[in-house]
């Protein structure tokens, strides 16, 4: 059976493909009341991609929060500005609501980053990485996503730029926008995709007489030492009692 995707591609493999960007609508959020327009529009899409950037930090151990967040419908996408309000409260309940659902890769950790700045419950959230397996695709980011599922190739030239800048460039713009959006494209095409889960991988096998735990609970009994009789030192005078002689 031949599968409908390819397990990988290798970074040549993606240079030869035409290069892919987000083309529709972008906004960037910095406030409440332009938060609360976007929501609407992002609910009643009902599915949505799902990301975020992080201003890149140089130092070794350090780790900078969430500066912006990016929520894209098919058409239009959302890129709030987190490094200057905290995410607003219209955000919070859409990553509540189950009935919305919010398509990225690798968002475990984006998304408790973004509940130290409001609390929310997150609900209805999907991680690409635990599913594209089920389609026989065994790549793990964004970018081999896109090339193996749309067929292009995403452009990480913006990865590691300012995301807290006073100003976002046209540039910057297009790379977070495109990021979304490519994971709900890739989420809409799998669903309508046939599954062909990858092999899982077998077991181990046992190497060949006890392992070294099982020595090591189960030790072979000591081997009892024979007792050592000492001889009986004689003292001076004894010999006669032993030959039954008289002493004096």
């Amino acid at each position: 059976m031949n599968p409908r995707f390819p397990e990988h591609i290798s970074n040549e493999e993606l240079q030869e493909l035409p290069s892919g960007a987000f083309e529709g609508e972008i906004e960037v959020i910095d406030n409440e009341d332009s938060a609360l327009k976007a929501c609407e529009v992002l609910r009643a899409a009902g599915a949505i991609g799902f990301d975020t950037e992080t201003r890149p930090s140089f130092r070794k151990g350090v780790t900078n929060t969430v500066a912006l967040l990016q929520l894209s419908t098919s058409t239009r996408a959302f890129l709030f500005r987190i490094c200057d309000m905290p995410l607003p409260q219209c955000v919070a309940e859409l990553f509540e609501d189950t009935s919305v659902l919010k398509i990225g890769a690798a968002i475990r950790d984006d998304i408790r980053t973004l509940q130290h700045s409001r609390k929310f419950t997150s609900g209805g959230f999907i991680d690409l990485q635990h599913i594209v397996n089920e389609y026989g695709i065994a790549e793990l980011s964004v970018r081999k996503f896109g090339g193996i599922v749309l067929g292009i190739r995403i452009s990480k030239a913006q990865r590691l730029s300012n995301w807290e800048a006073k100003t976002l460039t046209p540039a910057q713009q297009s790379y977070a926008a495109t990021d979304a959006w490519v994971c709900l494209e890739v989420y809409k095409i799998l669903m309508d995709s046939p599954k062909n889960p990858l092999p899982k991988p077998a077991p181990k096998e046992k190497p060949e007489g006890e392992s070294k735990k099982e020595v090591m609970d189960n030790p072979a009994p000591k081997e009892k030492k024979k007792p050592f009789h000492r001889r009986r030192r004689r003292r001076h005078g004894d010999h006669g009692k032993d030959k039954g002689i008289p002493t004096e």
